[in-house]
């Protein structure tokens, strides 16, 4: 079977090269039994290649189960998976068997596989190597003969290195992995799936297909659709059913789509420390370094007035002087007093600050300890010496602060 019969029969819409890979993958792979791990953005239809493999498998006429694992309470995702014993814990009424006994013979579709928890990752991984499982509550061994299909949205690598997900585990679902491509990446598929989407709610509410202006076509392919499909999906429903004459202009259009969140600067911390650090200690590590800067800062002016100079030049910043420049010598005007004693004397323009003489600054000290004493005699003095009221000040209470004082010898 060819792409183009997979695509018609699954109604898999779209001619991106990306999307076309993966559903090359996914054919090559679907005789075999090799377990696959399906990679892709919520919402990028990765069920939907779960069924494409399934369905071109020799397993086609054996049952088919996708489980969402996200979706399933911690207490109760093993008995669901694997099945309980009557009397195995509280509510366990009755033998039950899981998924992995029913659908014996046939492929099961693991979705958010990420979210699984540790202890039912062992219990998966056994399964995965010698297709053994032990039911909640028994201790007998079971054997099944299942596929697995598993799916994520997250960087399983990532949650590994973080102690959530099981390195071998990982590796055993990832012998073929798939990648999804988001929506943002197929733009040219995006206007193809809104008209079907348009069509399909057509039928549905018995009404005109949506049709959009040029403009509006370009808005729909430049958006990032952080929901992908399904959100696409939703707003062709959405103008379906509130756009009377369905024939959508940009203006229309931008009123239906949520506006794109902007991508904020982060500060950069080193991942060893990030875990060590509170908020508060970052922020004052930054407040520090600044303060640091400034005092440097002063140096250098300081040192300019040692030179001999009391204006900075555009030279000092690395700039050419221009003639609208508030740093030309151009701009002054040559004139002479009345005694004639005085040549080149300048007179400035109102924009021109003189620099004052500084004296050799004094390196101010960064050490938290003399910060936090400058802080509790600002809050003494500030209340008058009521230690309540500056310890609530400060943040701190009231015990703290008398031990402060005592060990910062601040008793008057």
């Amino acid at each position: 079977m060819n792409i183009q019969d997979i695509k018609q029969r699954f109604e898999i819409i779209g001619n991106s090269p990306l999307l076309n890979y993966a559903l090359q993958t996914a054919t090559k792979v679907a005789p075999t039994d090799i377990t696959v791990l399906i990679n892709g953005e919520s919402g990028v239809g990765k069920e939907a290649f779960s069924k494409v493999i399934h369905s071109l498998s020799s397993r086609k006429h054996g049952p088919f189960i996708a489980v969402n694992c996200g979706a399933i309470p911690e207490g109760t995702i093993d008995s669901e998976l694997f099945g309980h014993e009557k009397g195995s814990f509280t509510g366990a009424l009755d033998t039950r068997k899981g998924y992995f006994e029913t659908v014996s013979g046939g492929t099961i579709f693991l979705d958010e596989v990420g979210e699984l928890p540790l202890e039912t990752q062992s219990r998966l991984l056994r399964i995965l190597e010698s297709g053994e499982f032990i039911k909640v509550g028994s201790s007998k061994t079971q054997k099944t003969d299942v596929r697995v299909i598993a799916a994520t949205n997250r960087d399983l690598l990532d949650y590994s290195s973080q102690g959530k997900f099981r390195e071998d585990l990982y590796y055993r679902l990832s012998t073929v992995p798939i990648r999804v491509p988001p929506l943002r990446e197929r733009k040219e598929d995006i206007n193809l799936l809104f008209r079907k989407f348009s069509a399909d709610f057509s039928e549905k509410y018995k009404s005109k297909p949506v049709m959009l202006d040029a403009e509006a076509q370009n808005i729909l392919a430049a958006y990032r659709w952080p929901g992908n499909i399904r959100q696409l999906k939703n707003i062709a429903e959405q103008l379906s059913v509130l756009d009377e004459d369905k024939n959508v202009n940009a203006f229309e259009l931008s009123q239906v789509l949520p506006p794109e969140r902007p991508s904020l600067p982060a500060l950069m911390v080193n991942a060893a420390d990030a875990n060590q650090m509170s908020e508060r200690d970052i922020f004052y590590k930054v407040l520090f370094e600044l303060r640091k800067d400034l005092s440097d800062l002063k140096g250098v002016v300081f040192e300019m007035m040692q030179n001999g100079k009391t204006t900075m030049s555009p030279e000092d910043f690395g700039m050419k002087p221009n003639e609208n420049s508030i740093f030309n010598p151009g701009m002054y005007q040559n004139n002479t007093n009345q005694n004639n004693s005085i040549q080149n004397n300048y007179s400035k323009p109102n924009n021109i600050i003189d620099i004052p003489v500084l004296q050799n600054p004094e390196p101010e000290s960064l050490s938290i300890e003399h910060k936090e004493i400058e802080l509790i005699k600002k809050a003494l003095d500030k209340y008058r010496g009521r230690r309540k009221k500056a310890a609530n000040e400060l943040g701190i209470s009231e015990r703290t602060l008398y031990r402060k004082i005592k060990q910062y010898d601040l008793e008057e």
